[in-house]
């Protein structure tokens, strides 16, 4: 992964996705979540992402996640681009107006930046501000919209972007478990067509409803679909996902396992990777989601029996 920093990127030549190339040539997807830094210092993101290198097409910097407030995810989106590692940065519209999205995204693609995931947002109240403001001026189908616009060469009002067109690809969540069937198909059939070029799962339990859903939603649109896989820490760390996580369950099954486990960590890297095994004969690819655990990431790609690239 060839990073281009700021002083040799030229508009006329963007900087390649990597990702998306990836897409185009139809290879087995691997994603991977690491959060920015609540403070001023990089080190350990780019420790955790370094680590990274060669096992996964791109790294996930969230946007607020759960609303805690951590740096820009443009900016520790640059830091990692300018490190030889390819970033998917998360732009949520919970804090930002349409006018504030439009100047980060231009300025996403301005440090070479390409791969967005277009997110509504968690709520405020979820978070470590719950007396924060939140904007929600747009949501993530709209925001998809915009990014298409930009990419056009138009802001949200149709004026012309006078210092040329950003080259971003977009792409978006999705949530095979959701209990509604036709307003997760609603929902996703309106991201397709404002121009996701990929789909990040929440957390996935349940392989046989992301089967079904592969097969009566997401056939037909050619649109990549990447299973979210947590890595689950302990009994204790299930449970609490269960408890404060919206939309996710985890299985008693699964939280006995890790329960009953010697080495609950252990059995909760053995169980992800026997999730990535599953996800391999359903969808195009994994997201692997391991909460101030990256480091381990490499070694239960080892465990599904997963290549370096």
């Amino acid at each position: 992964m060839t990073a281009q920093t700021p002083a040799n990127l030229s508009q006329s030549e963007p900087a390649v996705s990597r990702f998306a190339a990836a897409i185009k040539a139809g290879e087995f997807l691997i994603t991977a979540e690491v959060m920015p830094p609540k403070g001023g210092d990089p080190k350990d993101m780019l420790e955790m992402a370094q680590g990274l290198k060669n096992r996964v097409h791109a790294v996930n910097i969230t946007d607020g996640s759960r609303a805690v407030v951590r740096m820009s995810p443009v900016v520790a989106s640059a830091i990692l681009w300018q490190n030889g590692i390819e970033p998917i940065c998360q732009i949520a519209c919970r804090d930002r107006n349409r006018i504030g999205l439009q100047a980060d995204l231009m300025g996403a693609h301005a440090l070479g930046i390409r791969n967005i995931l277009a997110l509504t947002g968690d709520p405020v109240n979820a978070g470590d501000h719950p007396d924060a403001k939140s904007v929600f001026d747009l949501e993530s189908v709209r925001l998809l919209k915009l990014i298409n616009s930009l990419n056009q060469g138009f802001d949200w009002n149709y004026n012309p972007l006078t210092n040329g067109p950003t080259n971003l690809f977009a792409g978006a969540a999705v949530d095979p478990q959701s209990k509604s069937w036709s307003g997760l198909q609603s929902r996703f059939e309106k991201k397709v067509e404002a121009g996701a070029q990929f789909f990040q799962s929440q957390l996935i339990c349940d392989f046989d409803r992301l089967d079904k859903f592969m097969l009566e939603i997401a056939a037909g649109s050619n649109k990549p679909i990447l299973a979210g896989i947590f890595l689950l820490k302990s009994a204790k760390n299930a449970a609490f996902i269960n408890r404060c996580v919206p939309g996710v369950n985890i299985p008693d099954s699964i939280i006995s396992r890790l329960a009953n486990a010697k080495n609950q960590l252990r059995e909760g890297m053995l169980i992800a990777a026997e999730q990535v095994k599953m996800a391999s004969q359903i969808c195009h690819g994994v997201h692997l989601m391991a909460v101030k655990r990256e480091d381990l990431i490499p070694e239960i790609l080892d465990l599904a029996g997963i290549s370096p690239l």
